[in-house]
Parts: structure tokens; C-alpha cells; sequence
């Protein structure tokens, strides 16, 4: 684990096991796809499905009549957050050919940042109105990406800052020091954050990721990460994600403290 711990992020080699596991999720994202209650998920000009909480896994990953969630990524991801925990319901992320078009829902100068910066954020530091502020609404112990269909490398890959969590970890330490934990969902945090996603910007290097099924990418809770515009071939990519809370009942300081 010193590897994800230094830059932030971590790939693991392709394993059988998974690529059952993401073979089965890929069908059930597909007909997450194909929902019409889903449609709300569609965004970026319909270049985008968005699917948060889309599949119907439970707390140890497994879809209903399908494999085991198992292999190196899992193990090292209970390493991550020091013991066990329970995995969310995953997103099933799905990027189309001509990504990122402006949707609706986009402001110009948003659109922009996506197109530009890979719509690069933090997870869990939200934008709450009025105003757009940013406050910290979910916490995270990490991103485990799992590539569900075969894709060009170029087909809007998974961007990070490496090295960005350290930074982010520094800004966000200093505005919520000595605030409790239980108002940080209150605390803006915005001008500290911006700031340093800057500075990650212009110091650290960008580096995307391009994954198979079978393989997986272990992300730190506080990376700057995003996802690049689509450059490619190929008809979609479909990525699952999980981002679990292992520690459900416990005050917020452990997002910032833990390594």
C-alpha cells in the first residue's frame, strides 16, 4: 500500500474472478442504461449516464445472481480503511462518444471546466446553495474503480492529480481545525479548496487511467480527479464505482486524520 499512499492512487492486474464479477455488472448496468427511472441520470447532452447508486449490489458487492466481489483491489481496499465495512450500492458510470457535450444542467463556465480540467473535484465536498458554496456533505473512505467493458484507451479515461491528496488534505485541515465535526456540513470551505486544486493544477502531474475488466483502480478519498473528454472509437465505457463510508457512526474527523 505505499505506493497508493505516496501518489494517491493504485492499478491492479487483471484477475479472473473480477472480470466475472464486472461481466455480470456490465449487464445489469446496461439495463440500468435502458431504464426509463434512470433517465434523470443522463446528463452532459445525454453524452454522460451518470448512474449513482445504479446497481443493485449488496453490502459485501455482490449483484444479485452473480460472483463474489473478490481479488487484490478488494483486499487492499479493507487495507485502505484499516478492517471491514460494508460497500454502497456502485455507481455505473457510462461515457458515450462525444463526451462532454453542454446539457441543461450546465452553466457555460461548468462546461468549460469540464472540457478544460476534466471537471476535476474532491468527492463529497458539494456545491450548496445559495451561493454554489462548498461544504463537505459526504465523506468517503475511498473511489474503487471497476472497468465493466473493453474501451479504447482514449475513451474518456479516469484523470487524477498524483500527489493531490496530500495537498487537498493540507487546505481543507487548516479551515476545519478546531471546527467540531458535527457543523463541517455547515463550514465553507470553498476559497481554501479552490486554492488548492490550483496549486495542484500547476504543480502535480495529470494521469489517466485506462482500465480493462478484470483490472481495478484504487483512488484516495482526497484526490483531485476528473475525467478526460472522449478521444476515441468505440460505442461507451462503462466503469463501476464504489464509495463506501466504513465508518458510519463516527464524527468526520477520521476523512481528514486517517492516511
Amino acid at each position: 500500500m505505499d505506493e497508493f499512499f505516496a501518489r494517491g492512487w493504485v492499478k491492479f492486474p487483471h484477475e479472473p474472478a473480477l472480470a466475472r464479477w464486472a461481466a455480470h455488472a456490465d449487464v445489469a448496468a446496461r439495463a440500468a442504461e435502458a431504464d426509463a427511472a434512470n433517465a434523470r441520470w443522463r446528463l452532459c447532452g445525454g453524452t454522460w449516464f451518470a448512474g449513482v447508486n445504479a446497481l443493485e449490489n449488496d453490502s459485501v458487492g455482490r449483484l444479485p445472481g452473480g460472483p463474489p466481489l473478490t481479488g487484490a483491489a478488494i483486499d487492499a481496499a479493507l487495507a485502505a480503511v484499516g478492517g471491514g465495512f460494508a460497500f454502497d450500492r456502485a455507481q455505473a458510470s457510462v461515457i458515450y462518444p462525444g463526451y462532454p457535450k453542454r446539457g441543461e444542467e450546465e452553466s457555460e463556465a461548468a462546461f468549460r471546466y469540464r472540457r478544460h480540467r476534466d471537471a476535476a473535484h474532491v468527492d463529497g465536498l458539494h456545491r450548496v446553495m445559495p451561493g454554489r458554496r462548498r461544504m463537505v456533505r459526504e465523506v468517503h473512505g475511498f473511489i474503487l474503480g471497476l472497468p465493466l467493458n473493453e474501451a479504447p484507451a482514449g475513451a474518456a479515461p479516469f484523470t487524477i492529480w498524483e500527489g493531490s491528496h496530500r495537498i487537498i488534505r493540507s487546505a481543507l485541515a487548516a479551515v476545519l481545525s478546531g471546527v467540531p465535526p458535527e457543523t463541517w456540513a455547515q463550514t465553507d470551505v470553498t476559497e481554501a479548496y479552490q486554492a488548492a486544486r490550483r496549486l495542484c493544477f500547476e504543480t502535480l502531474p495529470r494521469v489517466e487511467i485506462a482500465a480493462a475488466p478484470g483490472e481495478a483502480y484504487l483512488v484516495h478519498r482526497l484526490a483531485l480527479h476528473g475525467v478526460a473528454p472522449w478521444r476515441a472509437g468505440g460505442a461507451r465505457r462503462a466503469v463501476a464505482y464504489f464509495r463506501p463510508d466504513p465508518h458510519p457512526c463516527a464524527d468526520w474527523r477520521w476523512w481528514l486524520s486517517a492516511a
